[in-house]
């Protein structure tokens, strides 16, 4: 009597916020029959039970969750949790996908790929994508100068940035003025940790986002940043725009990553590369991450191009025939920088715009995509934060508060909107310590 086989499973890793936010991932695979079983962190698993019997939520449809223990600031230590857990899955499944649609977990995803014989982005880039140095070492030619942690770092040139080589949403990232600041700094890191010492690469900021097939960019795009780091000492993004408003450095980024992407053998997948361009036109890689964009760049996407990416992520990762539009329309997302203090209200001044408290982990509803010369229009405002929250300086990603998206017909007429909302939009905030 033979065997009765497996049902077909698809292994999703990374944040649940990760995850929550694009549940397309989960909607496209149960529309393929596929049981959807998820890795993420422990820190998730109270968020899980909280959101556990509401059917209405992306996570009711994921038949497996392994909460996994280790952390980004000890490196290595999220490789055997996804190990043993796709291990016992392996005998209850017939696995045929496994990815990461978040930063920490691309590392054990690539590996499970690999030992499966399933697409994947291939085990360097799995590996260097996970690892500023390794990127340094792989990247020569595109990389900062640069020197590590328990060197010598005598000659060390200020200003410099000292960033942590395994965290991720620009934890850790700070600018150094002086040896003082560098040793005090250098204190405040974890034992574990290793830590890069680079000189401060000062121009505008980009990213590429490539889907790869095969070995061969299928498609790739320019994506225009803003950050916070022109009157600071953290580099926060505050600000996308698709496609790149910019187009003297379109063809050059696009080079450069192509060589990036060549040097790390990126097999099947999606890359996201975070660039900077010097005044003198130098194209310097800041990271390079296996793995779908985070914020809300997959939204701009396919509002953009009509389409949506993470379906090509899954036929690609399914070993289906991929391809993408170029973008058709301009996009943009920004976050507002907040007054700190006690988080009361945000109101959107602005014609039937609707203010959604999303919260950390909540899910919001993708705009559906607008004509290529449709008007310049407000497609969502976004809160972060829960009422009562205390909103301070923005050092990294998740201080970030509120933001919106918006797109338009040409890059002028997006320029022209983003002003307006951002005058439309009011945070209003109590200062800390003050008496109701």
């Amino acid at each position: 009597m033979s065997e009765p086989s497996l049902p077909r499973a698809f292994i999703l890793a990374g944040s649940l916020l990760a995850v929550c936010r694009a549940p397309r991932y989960l909607a496209e695979l149960r529309e393929r029959g596929l049981r959807v079983l998820l890795i993420t962190s422990a820190n998730w698993r109270a968020e899980a039970e909280r959101v556990a019997g509401d059917a209405g939520h992306p996570l009711a449809g994921v038949e497996d969750i392994a909460f996994v223990d280790g952390g980004v600031r000890h490196e290595g230590s999220l490789i055997a949790g996804p190990i043993a857990a796709a291990l016992a899955w392996r005998r209850r499944y017939d696995v045929v996908g496994a990815y990461a649609v978040g930063e920490t977990m691309v590392e054990p995803a690539g590996l499970i790929a690999d030992a499966l014989g399933v697409p994947g982005p291939g085990l360097r880039a799995s590996r260097v994508c996970r690892s500023k140095y390794l990127q340094r070492w792989y990247l020569p030619e595109f990389s900062p100068r640069v020197a590590f942690a328990g060197d010598d770092l005598s000659g060390v040139r200020f200003p410099a940035v000292v960033k942590p080589s395994g965290r991720h949403s620009s934890s850790g990232v700070v600018t150094v003025t002086d040896a003082e600041s560098l040793r005090a700094e250098l204190a405040a890191y974890g034992d574990q940790e290793t830590v890069l010492v680079e000189e401060k690469v000062v121009g505008q900021e980009y990213s590429v986002e490539s889907l790869v097939q095969h070995g061969k960019a299928i498609f790739a795009s320019v994506t225009r940043k803003d950050t916070n780091d022109h009157d600071g000492r953290h580099f926060v993004e505050l600000g996308h725009t698709v496609p790149s408003d910019h187009a003297a450095v379109t063809e050059l980024l696009l080079d450069a990553n192509q060589a990036v992407l060549d040097r790390l053998d990126v097999r099947d997948g999606i890359t996201h590369a975070e660039w900077r361009v010097t005044a003198n036109g130098r194209p310097v890689l800041m990271e390079i991450a296996a793995r779908p964009p985070g914020d809300g760049l997959c939204s701009l996407y396919e509002l953009a191009t009509g389409r949506p990416l993470e379906t090509e992520v899954l036929r690609i990762a399914l070993g289906e025939h991929a391809d993408y539009p170029a973008p058709r329309r301009h996009t943009r997302q920004v976050y507002v920088e907040h007054p700190e203090g006690v988080l009361d209200d945000v109101v959107a001044d602005w014609p039937g715009a609707r203010v959604e408290w999303v919260g950390e982990a909540g899910v919001w509803e993708q705009p559906e995509p607008l004509p290529a010369d449709a008007p310049a229009t407000l497609r969502a405002v976004h809160v972060h934060a829960d009422r009562g929250a205390v909103l301070g300086p923005i050092t990294c990603s998740e201080d970030r508060s509120v933001t919106f998206l918006v797109d338009a017909p040409t890059a002028a007429d997006l320029d022209e909107i983003t002003e307006r909302v951002r005058r439309a939009i009011d945070i209003r905030t109590t200062p800390k310590g003050a008496s109701a």
